[in-house]
């Protein structure tokens, strides 16, 4: 693991925006149902299980794009099991914040594709079929069922993609389709997928199978 860029291997990558997992400061919304610190073991198996499934494949680079440069022994343990670069989220929001990463990593590959870590329906098989769509589009937008996205890949990064926005409301996919359209780009877009965002949420996490390695990692 490294934290800085050397000469890019893949032409794509894969940006995981990820908080600092610490107590009282993620899934927030999830803390009535779980308590605090349930609600952050939570988080950091997501983030866990996420880069061990998208660590298996070699066809893209990973990034892990984090809140803040807090040292913390789970992003430390994942450092030592899993190849991936940090970086560190710039910006007032969250649209600047992914301005910032897709910018900067357009610089050394020609795709790029930015996820977050509160989508546990996604697989392999959405980031491979992203990489596959832009080759021939602009664009490809992962909706989710809040209203919001789960996923965003593009070959250039305009500002007035990540502008404008209601972060957190139902209408995030639409205004990005507006802006999309704004810019004359052509795109796709997966499967509507959901993330895990509300205590109702919890549902469907029970239908995933979802278990736990011998290091205590979770995975499918």
């Amino acid at each position: 693991m490294a934290a800085e860029y050397n000469t890019a291997p893949s032409s794509s990558a894969v940006l995981i925006f990820s908080k600092v997992p610490e107590v009282g400061k993620v899934k927030t919304r999830l803390i009535p149902a779980l308590g605090a610190e349930g609600a952050t073991e939570l988080y950091s198996r997501l983030l866990q299980r996420q880069l061990h499934w998208l660590a298996k494949e070699k066809e893209y680079d990973i990034q892990l794009w984090l809140s803040s440069n807090k040292a913390h022994p789970l992003i430390q343990a994942l450092a030592e099991n899993y190849d991936f670069n940090i970086h560190y989220q710039q910006g007032i929001d969250l649209g600047e914040r992914m301005f910032h990463a897709a910018n900067t990593a357009l610089r050394y590959y020609k795709k790029v594709v930015l996820i977050g870590v509160d989508c546990p329906a996604m697989t392999v098989e959405h980031i491979k079929q992203t990489i596959a769509w832009l080759d021939t589009v602009d664009a490809v937008l992962g909706p989710a069922q809040d209203g919001g996205y789960v996923l965003l890949g593009v070959k250039a990064a305009a500002p007035q993609l990540f502008r404008g926005h209601n972060w957190g409301a139902e209408d995030v996919a639409e205004t990005t389709r507006t802006a999309l359209r704004g810019l004359e780009w052509r795109w796709c877009e997966l499967p509507l997928l959901w993330d895990l965002d509300r205590p109702e949420d919890l549902i469907q996490l029970k239908s995933l199978d979802i278990g736990v390695d011998g290091q205590g990692l979770l995975v499918d």
